[in-house]
């Protein structure tokens, strides 16, 4: 059996993430089925996630039918264990403990994910520059980051995120980078309400696994189900696809 390419940048590893949602998160499966099934058409066979976190995405990334090699950047010290555990004996998977950098890569990437990780980088136009020209022509860059400025609150600064994104400034952004963007549209209408409650009335600092668990199973199946029909007017999150 072959193992995973595991490169160590000794440089970046003293960065420590401080953010405490992604164990709750593990626990949201039908909330990253849905992300990935809007990713899905246009996934290709070499996929680059940056922010990999603990793996939650990355795992529904590899199980994906097109993907032959998976190249995962996360630059969180604390957070690279559990990545490298998961992953260390998968033959397909390349783990990298460091910021997005195109000189490690091997060959120009069919598409690069991020999903709820742009509004952590403070430059964030640099990193989608950087993005659009490591990947290969016609490559994709699939995000998925939070929405609406006007919510920001106690769990975005806990989460450590610079912002929240509007579709114009989102795509304001892509298109400054080079990219052609192929769609944004709003995701989690029903999120909004709780997320505000939960940021400006309660000023909560984590999300509860308890409660994430419940939306999961309660209300993301009938709820994404019907904004894949018909796009919501406004959502807690913006899904955008972009083309180089």
């Amino acid at each position: 059996m072959g193992f995973a390419d595991v490169s160590l940048a000794v440089a970046d590893s003293s960065f420590i993430y401080s953010g405490t949602e992604l164990d709750a998160m593990a626990q949201a499966r039908n909330y990253c089925r849905s992300i990935l099934g809007y990713f899905a058409p246009y996934l290709g066979e070499n996929v680059v996630e940056i922010g990999a976190g603990a793996g939650t995405f990355s795992q529904l990334l590899l199980n994906h039918g097109r993907t032959s090699e998976l190249v995962l950047f996360e630059a969180a010290a604390n957070l690279f264990p559990t990545l490298r555990q998961r992953f260390e004996a998968e033959p397909r998977v390349r783990l990298h403990c460091c910021p997005f950098d195109a000189s490690l890569l091997d060959r120009s990437p069919d598409s690069v994910v991020l999903v709820n990780v742009l509004e952590h980088i403070l430059d964030d136009a640099a990193l989608l520059s950087q993005i659009q020209q490591s990947l290969r022509p016609g490559g994709s860059l699939l995000l998925f980051v939070p929405a609406l400025e006007w919510n920001y609150g106690s769990l975005d600064r806990a989460f450590e995120h610079h912002r929240r994104y509007s579709k114009k400034a989102l795509r304001k952004k892509l298109e400054g980078a080079g990219f052609r963007v192929e769609q944004t549209r709003y995701v989690n209408m029903l999120g909004i309400a709780s997320w505000f409650f939960a940021g400006k009335i309660l000023r909560q600092t984590t999300l509860i696994p308890a409660q994430v668990r419940w939306y999961d199973r309660w209300i993301v199946p009938w709820s994404f189900k019907l904004e894949r029909i018909c796009e919501p007017p406004i959502g807690q999150s913006l899904l955008a696809v972009a083309v180089k």
